[in-house]
């Protein structure tokens, strides 16, 4: 599971999901220096934590490197939802409390999400949560397979050899 990135990793990997392409420190550089004073080597130490954690991958180009994502941000968030979930003690409880500071577009986006991931068929129909039930739920069977090793009699109780 992903660890939070911290301030300024998160500030240089919005900028390499939003551009979606091999960037270099330079252009990273360029673009938080219209924010914050910061320098070169910074950026550069930052991208290559980065990568040491997996979170980018890199490429030389001359004598510096390209770096690209390797998942997106909703990956990300993901991980990080999903992390927070199961470390819940309540994990139900923590959903209905986490679909309670939704907003109202949240909420749709989150319907749209699971209509998604239902696919049509399953979205299209009325839920009838008897028919989702299993036919059988703790099938017994009464005679199971037995094998009739050589010499016993399948017909003694217990298979004891007739004799």
């Amino acid at each position: 599971m992903p660890r939070p990135l911290g301030e300024l990793e998160d500030a240089v990997m919005t900028r390499v999901w939003k551009w979606n392409r091999p960037v270099t420190v330079r252009e990273v550089l360029e673009d938080l220096q219209q924010e914050r004073s910061i320098a070169y080597t910074t950026v550069m130490t930052v991208l290559d934590n980065l990568h040491q954690k997996g979170w980018v991958r890199r490429e030389a180009e001359g004598r510096a490197y390209r770096y690209e994502a390797v998942s997106t941000r909703a990956a990300y968030a993901a991980a990080l939802m999903n992390e927070a979930w199961t470390q819940s003690d309540n994990p139900a409880a923590a959903l209905v409390a986490f679909f309670g500071m939704m907003s109202p577009e949240q909420r749709e986006a989150l319907r749209d999400a699971v209509r998604m991931v239902q696919g049509p068929e399953e979205t299209s129909a009325p839920r009838n949560p008897a028919a989702e039930k299993p036919a059988v739920e703790n099938p017994v069977v009464e005679n199971p397979p037995v094998e009739n090793p050589v010499g016993e009699n399948p017909a003694a109780p217990g298979g004891m050899t007739g004799r």
